[in-house]
């Protein structure tokens, strides 16, 4: 399957948000939800082995927008002569914009083999929370492989680099130097500004990036400890002002 989906947002001149694109194709349905709020809504199940998906974000000036999902995202095996299954997400935030993605999480279902690459440009003067979750097979499964890739760029200059692979195809991913016994990982980067200094379950941590913004992930044997470290730092929609 392959499909392209898109929205843009920009002022309404009253202190407002209009999204002056909204298009989607299935399974990447977008559904406004509110006033800056949009909603992934998964069309059919997946992705799957052969899919092509691919979302693109713009914020222009003086607009905000949030995407949130209505469920997890589910990689399943599909055909196994078929390539890895894609999802391309790319977003651009001018000054003055605000976005906020919160999906919920990604579930790596045993014999998958799925790729995401996220790409994010942020103009200086923008503003950007950035959340992924990652959950290595469902309950009582091994997980199937998934690489992230993941860069976010801040003014010009790369503020996040990071790829990560999982399953039983990504060497050492359970090991020390990953993932240990932690079966699910959250990340939550914010662009500019800055996270509490607090303590949360499992393997917590909270640091600055090198640029204006702080990068806070978990790991944890359960994605229910990874929320809870995680959702405190900012949880939609209170701080969206536009």
């Amino acid at each position: 399957m392959r499909a392209r989906s898109r929205v843009a947002a920009e002022s309404d001149g009253r202190g407002g948000t209009r999204l002056a694109v909204l298009r989607s194709e299935s399974p990447l349905l977008l559904r406004r939800t509110g006033p800056h709020t949009v909603h992934l809504v998964g069309g059919g199940a997946g992705p799957l082995r052969g899919d092509d998906l691919r979302l693109d974000i713009s914020v222009a000036p003086g607009a905000a927008l949030e995407i949130l999902s209505v469920a997890a995202q589910l990689a399943l095996p599909g055909q196994a002569h078929l390539p890895q299954s894609r999802l391309e997400i790319h977003a651009t935030v001018a000054s003055g914009g605000t976005l906020r993605w919160w999906p919920e999480p990604m579930i790596a279902a045993a014999g998958c083999n799925h790729l995401t690459v996220t790409r994010v440009d942020v103009a200086e003067g923008g503003s950007l929370l950035w959340r992924d979750d990652l959950v290595c097979g469902r309950h009582g499964e091994d997980s199937g492989d998934v690489r992230t890739d993941t860069t976010i760029r801040y003014a010009g200059s790369t503020l996040y680099r990071h790829e990560l692979s999982v399953g039983p195809h990504a060497p050492g991913w359970s090991g020390a130097a990953v993932l240990g016994d932690g079966r699910a990982i959250g990340t939550l980067i914010s662009a500019p500004g800055a996270f509490p200094a607090t303590a949360g379950p499992g393997d917590f941590a909270v640091m600055p990036l090198a640029g204006p913004g702080m990068l806070a992930t978990a790991v944890a044997p359960d994605i229910r400890a990874v929320q809870a470290a995680l959702d405190p730092l900012g949880k939609p929609t209170a701080t969206l002002t536009h």
